[in-house]
């Protein structure tokens, strides 16, 4: 735990109840490390921050222009959705657009996040793969596999053709071998990687660089352009993302992963955070990286306000008396110029 530090800290009568210990990477397109808290190196697996990478073949292949799709189509690939009906509409005609059956998406069916936070469900909701947060991922990967003639049964195993791509793509755009990248299985069943938190910074920068990029250039335009254009569907009603992205004003392109990781990249600076906490507490995470954000000065007092909910200051209980704090207790190192 050496090369984690405290990032945030709990408090119940004065007195440190929680520690969440993590690290920062604050890292350039070039993948110069810029700013960071304990170990900018540190390996962790990058769950749904990749995903925006897993969608590359569909764009570098042509697949996405064959099939017509519009930004709207691109912003699902990238999405850790809510599942609400905006968002399986469009995972739908992104289907259809590849000649696909929701039953051939193998990410699995869980019920959909905007249950988890309070919204009810109209009556006789039943839910299908279609509300799995991940479903505009898979639904991406029928679609490559449906432009190339590919098997779809079994698209999600390592050497399918698909994937043998999807990491080539994911090994470039952080600047790393693809021998180097640590291998997993996702939550949605796809292949994942875990790989040091400055290189998935990197990827993020080069993301939102957007045309600047001399080797995805194109690709990343329209994927962060779909993002920050649309980022009620990358997550959805009462998230993190769609919150950051707002409050960004189309300069931030931003993602989470399950388990205490978040990544923002910021279009005009050509610069990334990615963080990650070890405990893999959202709400600390959330506000470490509004906190990241205010020490990097990317925020004015507009935005602070906009914010200061993530931030997550106040403990309350179950009958909404302050109970407790919560703050930030890092300061990040910056690189000498």
């Amino acid at each position: 735990m050496a090369e984690l530090v405290p990032l945030v800290d709990q408090l119940r009568g004065g007195f440190v109840e929680c520690r969440h210990f993590g690290a920062i990477a604050v890292v350039d397109t070039a993948g110069c490390v810029l700013a960071h808290a304990g170990d900018p190196y540190w390996v962790t697996f990058t769950r749904s921050t990749i995903k925006a990478f897993q969608a590359l073949p569909l764009l570098e292949s042509g697949t996405a222009n064959r099939l017509n799709l519009e930004p709207e189509h691109l912003a699902l690939v990238c999405a850790s959705h809510n599942g609400e009906p905006k968002h399986v509409n469009v995972v739908q005609s992104l289907l259809d657009r590849a000649g696909q059956h929701r039953d051939t998406m193998q990410c699995g069916c869980h019920p959909p996040i905007f249950t988890e936070l309070g919204i009810a469900a109209p009556e006789g909701f039943v839910a299908d793969v279609r509300h799995n947060n991940c479903s505009g991922k898979h639904a991406g990967f029928l679609a490559y596999c449906a432009d190339h003639g590919l098997s779809t049964t079994d698209y999600l195993e390592p050497g399918h053709p698909l994937q043998i791509a999807i990491r080539r793509h994911v090994a470039r755009a952080v600047g790393l071998r693809e021998d180097q990248l640590k291998f997993g299985i996702d939550g949605c069943s796809a292949p994942n990687y875990a790989m040091p938190l400055a290189h998935l910074a990197r990827g993020i920068a080069r993301l939102s660089s957007g045309i600047r990029d001399i080797e995805f250039g194109a690709s990343f335009a329209r994927l962060a352009e779909a993002m920050v254009t649309h980022p009620d569907l990358i997550g959805g009603e009462r998230r993190n993302d769609v919150a950051f992205m707002r409050a960004g004003r189309g300069d931030w392109v931003s993602k989470i992963g399950v388990d205490g990781l978040q990544v923002v990249g910021s279009r005009s600076r050509g610069l990334a955070v990615a963080l990650k906490l070890a405990d893999g507490n959202m709400v600390a995470q959330h506000a470490a990286t509004v906190e990241v954000l205010d020490q990097l000065g990317w925020l004015d007092d507009a935005q602070r306000i906009e914010l200061e909910p993530w931030r997550a200051s106040e403990v309350l209980n179950v009958r909404g008396h302050l109970v407790g704090t919560r703050r930030a207790t890092f300061a990040l190192q910056f690189s000498a110029p």
